[in-house]
This record gives C-alpha cells, structure tokens and sequence, in this order.
C-alpha cells in the first residue's frame, strides 16, 4: 500500500497521514484522535514511510559519522556508546569508523562518510594533521578530546593542563620528587596539555632536576617497554605518571615483571580512569575525564551547527578519583 493509498483509504490528505507517521502530530497540530486512527490503520496495512525517500526529498540521511582513533581504548569505546545513546534520542543513527591511529585510515573514512552523505560528523582525530578535516565546509563538524589549536573547528575536549597539574602535585604533595611521566601521542593536543602540566608543576616545585618525560604512544607497548627504560636508570623513580589507561596497564605488568611492588616501591597515577581501575591489585588512582559528559556535549554542539549557530568550544574539568597505588615517602632530612 502507497501513501496515497492509506490516505484514501481514511479520507485524510496526504500531507496528514505523512505528518502523523513522521511523528510531527504535535508540531502541526493534529488532535490525538487523529493521529490514533492513521496509526491503527497503518499497523492494519503494515504500512511504513519509505526512509530511504522521505530523506532524498528532504535531503538528510539521518545518520551521523563518527570516527575514532582505536575502538580497542575502552575510552574511545564508552565514548562512541555514550555518543550513539544520544544520537539515538534525537533520532539519527551513527555510521563508526576506527581509524587504528593512522592519518591515512582517517582520511578514507572522512571520504567513505562524505560519500555516505552523512549529515554531521564527529570526530576524534588523530591530531597530528588537519589539512582533510578542514576541507569540508558543506558538513557541521565537532572533534572530541583532540582538536586543532590554529584552526576554526568546534571541539569538546578535557582540561588536560589542569589534570595533570592536579596529578603531579597529588605525588608531590606525598612526598615524591623522582617523579617520570611516560607520555602518549606526540603532536597532539592532549598529550601535549598533559605533559606541560606535568613539567609546569615540577618546574613550581623545584623539581626541574627530576623532570624524565618518555614514550610516544597511547599503547600498553608503550607502557611497559617505557618502565622497562625508566627501571634501568642509576636512580629508579619513585613514583610514575602515565598519560592514558592503555599506557598505565604496560606499566603495571613491567613493574610485575620486575617485582616491584604497587605502591609500596612504586606509586603510579593515570590519566584517564576506567571501571576496571576499582579491580586491579592495587586499584589505580587515576584523573577521571567527564566521558559521559564529553560525549553529551559533542552532540549537542553538532545540533547546533546544523541549526546553524555557533556554539562555544567547551574544555571540561576533569575529576582526580584516589584509590591506593599511590604511597607517601617520607624525604631524608
């Protein structure tokens, strides 16, 4: 049965039936009786609108592109989740992409989703190159956690400065002075708002002499061959600061390895935290970003730039959550 048909069939208009079955009743103000009975008799017919020409003609797809760096991340995971729970609310549905922290897998989902004529895009780049991003000025696009200092692309991200300034005196304040941080990606945004904060906070302290900065990815790899060098050194630190959990998961099984006891030889915080955190033995002490938050944010900022608005950047503060793998030292007289 067509449209036209059904519409026949209740003596209504077309334009009537279409609204009642598109869920716009309310917007046009057809009484409930209405609505009721295009329903019924659409669920007698089995009728339902063809999507797929409702979007031709009004030429959306409902469908929002999402792409992200590593769906292995339980970060970036919990994120897309967080992110298609809120699309699902507003009724658009998400095409993913995982782009294996490659530039080249990011640029062929942007022209996979383009060609998709997705109506939106949410992205969280890899970081190191914007040159394909800021080529699409017909689409709306926000970035999530990494973003592009010199360029006009709205974004949502953490407070990374903040987190890790809020990291590092927690260690200091507990008496730690040999005190390594194991970064992430470099170039990008986070890790670079991550490991000044760190520095800046030794350097407040007058700790310039203990500043040890080493990695260069946000990988369990990176983690454990990181410690692994860190271990080796005449003078082992005290405590460590690893900038994301796939990094701090690499440390903890060197440490283990080395048997080195958490936090009684030595003490670790990460960036990021997960629910496992509260599992592991000792459970980790961790900045927590606002990923639920992040995920809200980013959607409700892509609605409106295609409401064409211009909404703020936003950068969220991060939580600081204690557990116990970090222990106080106590500092020879």
């Amino acid at each position: 049965m067509t449209l036209k048909e059904l519409a026949e069939e209740l003596n209504m208009s077309t334009t009537t039936v279409s609204r009642v079955l598109t869920g716009q009743e309310k917007k046009y103000r057809i009484s409930d009786k209405t609505a009721d009975k295009v329903r019924a008799m659409a669920k007698v017919h089995q009728f339902a609108p063809n999507q797929i020409a409702r979007n031709l003609r009004l030429q959306k797809t409902n469908t929002i592109g999402l792409i992200i760096p590593d769906i292995s991340n339980p970060f970036f995971a919990n994120l897309a989740r967080t992110v298609e729970v809120e699309l699902r609310k507003r009724g658009k549905m998400v095409l993913l992409c995982d782009t294996k922290d490659e530039t080249e897998l990011e640029r062929e989902s942007l022209s996979l989703l383009m060609g998709r004529k997705v109506d939106g895009l949410l992205i969280a780049p890899i970081g190191k190159e914007h040159h394909h991003l800021i080529q699409q000025p017909e689409i709306p696009i926000v970035l999530i956690d990494r973003y592009f200092e010199d360029q006009d692309l709205s974004f949502v991200t953490t407070d990374n400065f903040l987190g890790a300034c809020i990291a590092t005196d927690f260690l200091i304040e507990k008496g730690h002075r040999n005190i390594a941080c194991i970064q992430g990606l470099l170039k990008t945004t986070p890790n670079e708002g991550r490991v000044s904060g760190y520095k800046k906070t030794m350097l407040d302290n007058g700790l310039s002499d203990y500043i040890k900065v080493i990695g260069e990815d946000y990988s369990i790899a990176n983690g454990y061959e990181s410690t692994k060098t860190l271990l080796s050194l005449p003078e082992v630190p005290t405590a460590i600061f690893s900038l994301n959990n796939q990094i701090s998961m690499g440390v903890m099984k060197a440490l283990k390895e080395h048997r080195l006891e958490v936090p009684g030889e030595v003490s670790l915080i990460s960036f990021d935290d997960q629910p496992y955190f509260d599992l592991l033995s000792p459970p980790l002490t961790a900045i927590k970003q606002p990923m639920s938050e992040i995920g809200r944010a980013a959607v409700a900022t892509l609605f409106e730039l295609l409401e064409g608005n211009h909404p703020p950047n936003q950068m969220l503060k991060p939580l600081f959550v204690e557990r116990s793998s970090v222990a106080p030292i106590y500092q020879k007289p």
